[in-house]
């Protein structure tokens, strides 16, 4: 018998107690919204003035890249703003680019109803929820109205209000800020890898969304009350 077995002994010869894990207490989890809770398609909003061929073509567009033109008015960017700065660069897409806001309802096509069942066992079982979305000020609003399910979150942080968007380090420090919960108590949902990248460099637990079922067995394997899939 080696010191070291020895050690672990007790007086009688027994093994000693191993002591059990601790257990990591899950504070909150925070949601992303679009393409988590609510989908969201550019297409059919600009399919609405251009016909759907033209919206294929102009969101296909490299040169544009609707994406990060978008990005910058979930990061503050007024729409006015936004507009005129793509009709300066490619006013041969002035219809597409003014069609996107005034028909933005049609968009948001819909509630990802699996998903938004998940929130709601959550909120049921008294698990604090908050979100974290990439969204424009100006168009947040919209979705306020439509979607009754956001009133189950203690705290949505925008990006538009807050002048930076995910995955900037700064909006998880306001995440904190505003949630009142230590971000490596919290886990964090979005379907972008690269802010569940900037979200993991914060601290925060998180998980690339990619469908409800493995969702719900993500957050059950966590230790959340949610029932089976």
């Amino acid at each position: 018998m080696t010191a070291a077995t020895d050690a672990r002994l007790s007086p009688e010869g027994a093994p000693a107690p191993v002591e059990a894990p601790v257990k990591h207490v899950i504070e909150a989890v925070v949601f992303d919204l679009g393409n988590v809770l609510i989908a969201w398609d550019p297409h059919p909003a600009i399919a609405r003035a251009v016909g759907a061929q033209q919206a294929t073509r102009f969101l296909a567009d490299a040169e544009f890249d609707f994406m990060a033109w978008n990005h910058e008015q979930d990061a503050g960017r007024s729409w006015d703003e936004g507009e005129a700065a793509a009709l300066r660069s490619h006013p041969h897409w002035e219809l597409a680019i003014r069609a996107y806001r005034v028909n933005y309802n049609e968009s948001l096509t819909g509630a990802m109803e699996n998903t938004v069942q998940i929130v709601r066992e959550l909120h049921a079982a008294g698990i604090p929820l908050f979100a974290l979305t990439n969204w424009s000020e100006e168009l947040f609003p919209v979705a306020r109205e439509r979607f009754d399910f956001l009133s189950l979150f203690g705290d949505i942080v925008v990006s538009g209000q807050e002048g930076v968007a995910k995955p900037d380090p700064e909006i998880f420090a306001i995440l904190q800020k505003r949630i009142g919960h230590s971000l490596d108590g919290c886990v964090f949902i979005d379907d972008s890898p690269r802010n569940v990248e900037a979200a993991a460099a914060a601290g925060l637990d998180a998980i690339l969304f990619t469908d409800t079922g493995h969702l719900r067995q993500d957050l059950a394997g966590r230790g959340l009350p949610l029932a089976p899939a």
